[in-house]
């Protein structure tokens, strides 16, 4: 196998909810997952996936629930579909102070909630971790989240891309553009905290957010949080390429996912950024035993427990594709905004049809949203490398089935062989900023990001270019 650069980035994909990618499998006698509101179980977590060198933790979210079927909250609360589910910015919160170098990534919502107040939360865990944080910027799609923030139903899906690249701008100005580096001097001779001369007001008046500032945090170890993205829409893969430093890929094929690269990676280059300054990775379901026969019985047992994809499927987490023909366009039934289209676009790709759709949900070497394997530590070893080659991958976000076991089984049997192959980090390197330890290069992000502007604070003054003009999806 051809000699990789880097290692593999290794992740996990957790949230603060009894089910999360596994549904029912908290019914299995060995799961943990009922102590999901129980700071003992994040500490020990974390400390498995430190003693695994794992680059971070990754937690999903949603503001809202799965509540638009006929029976409404009945099936997600008796099921414990992510709900409850914990704020994964307050968790990590205190798993900064358990843990000493894990990164720690937490998904946010940029269409409900203004961006002043969540730049501080963010700066601040920043500054609290030592520069380990990371944002999956979402843009929302339950209606029950709208209907949380007092509207009726969901903003359209472009325009919800619109208030994320203003929201975006905005946490730019405030992060990037409010305070000079070395802002701070702590001079008691002069009795000057900070040069005030070097912190100023972003006064940002746009279409929807007005912000005078300045932030009210110094400058963190990464002054931007490391900024990641899922989105397999043509304006998500469009917004990806403009803002995203880390795409998380849901699954699907190794071919789906290449092509899905390239877009973004096209996208990049369109905007003006490096396009080798992103890094890729995708879900993988992974069921270790000593031996493949161990594996395979491991998972007929967790099956044995796992709720029926179809039972929440009625509840609308996936689409029905029974009532759209063979021949249709998935994007066709997305620009109708139909029924589930926002599920719709997690798995697709330009030119798909319904059909193709249904025939890769039916596939194998996949687990719903993600790949799979089932088997031991080097075979696994072997699949993610592959998977990794075939697709031009950067790493994986791994998914958990059991607490702790599954995490448990990949730190004790996989880890070892990626190591040895020189595939997966034996050390933490002291004082090293998450962006530092996913992008190569520097604490900062890269000079061909847009939040790079801001550091000269004449840009405060110039309006960023329309939306229109800069998220024009590219053809693929």
């Amino acid at each position: 196998m051809a000699e990789r650069e880097r290692p593999l980035i290794l992740s996990l994909f957790e949230m603060g909810s009894v089910v999360h990618l596994a549904p029912g499998t908290w019914t299995h006698p060995e799961d943990q997952r009922h102590r999901i509101a129980d700071l003992s179980f994040w500490r020990e977590l974390g400390g498995i996936l430190e003693e695994g060198r794992f680059d971070q933790l990754f937690l999903a979210d949603v503001v809202g629930a799965y509540d638009n079927t006929e029976d409404g909250l009945t099936t997600p609360v008796r099921e414990g579909f992510q709900i409850p589910a914990l704020d994964p910015l307050i968790v990590l919160g205190a798993l900064a102070e358990s843990t000493d170098h894990l990164g720690l990534a937490a998904t946010f919502s940029t269409t409900y909630e203004p961006p002043f107040s969540f730049a501080r939360r963010l700066a601040t865990l920043d500054a609290l971790s030592g520069g380990r944080i990371a944002w999956n910027v979402v843009t929302s799609y339950l209606k029950n989240a709208a209907q949380n923030f007092g509207l009726e139903d969901q903003i359209e899906h472009d325009e919800r891309y619109h208030i994320a690249d203003e929201f975006l701008d905005v946490i730019y100005k405030l992060l990037i553009g409010s305070w000079d580096e070395g802002a701070v001097v702590g001079d008691v001779h002069r009795r000057v905290w900070a040069e005030p001369e070097s912190v100023r007001y972003i006064d940002h008046a746009g279409e929807y957010f007005s912000v005078r500032g300045p932030h009210l945090v110094a400058p963190t170890p990464q002054r931007l949080p490391v900024l990641f993205q899922a989105g397999s829409s043509l304006t998500g893969m469009a917004f990806a390429g403009q803002h995203a430093e880390v795409v998380f890929l849901g699954g699907g094929s190794t071919d789906s996912i290449r092509e899905n690269i390239q877009i973004i990676r096209r996208h990049a280059e369109e905007a003006g950024r490096d396009p080798e300054q992103l890094r890729f990775v995708a879900s993988a379901h992974v069921i270790i035993g000593r031996t493949e026969e161990e594996a395979h019985a491991k998972a007929e047992e967790i099956d044995q427990y796992r709720t029926s994809w179809d039972v929440l499927q009625k509840n609308g987490r996936s689409p029905n594709l029974d009532r759209y023909r063979d021949e249709e366009l998935v994007a066709d039934i997305i620009k109708r905004r139909d029924h589930g289209h926002e599920v719709l676009i997690r798995g697709w790709r330009e030119g798909q049809t319904v059909k193709d759709l249904r025939s890769s949900a039916a596939g194998g070497g996949r687990a719903k949203n993600g790949l799979r394997v089932v088997g031991t530590g080097a075979q696994a070893a072997d699949a993610l490398t592959r998977w990794a080659e075939e697709s031009g991958l950067d790493g994986f976000n791994i998914g958990n089935q059991i607490s702790f076991g599954t995490i448990r089984d990949f730190v004790d049997q996989v880890v070892p062989v990626l190591q040895r192959r020189g595939l997966a980090r034996t050390e933490y390197t002291p004082g090293e900023t998450l962006r530092e330890r996913l992008l190569g290069a520097g604490p900062h992000p890269h000079t061909t990001h847009p939040a790079a502007r801001y550091r000269d604070p004449a840009a405060l003054l110039t309006p960023a270019e329309p939306f229109d003009k800069r998220l024009t999806p590219a053809a693929s």
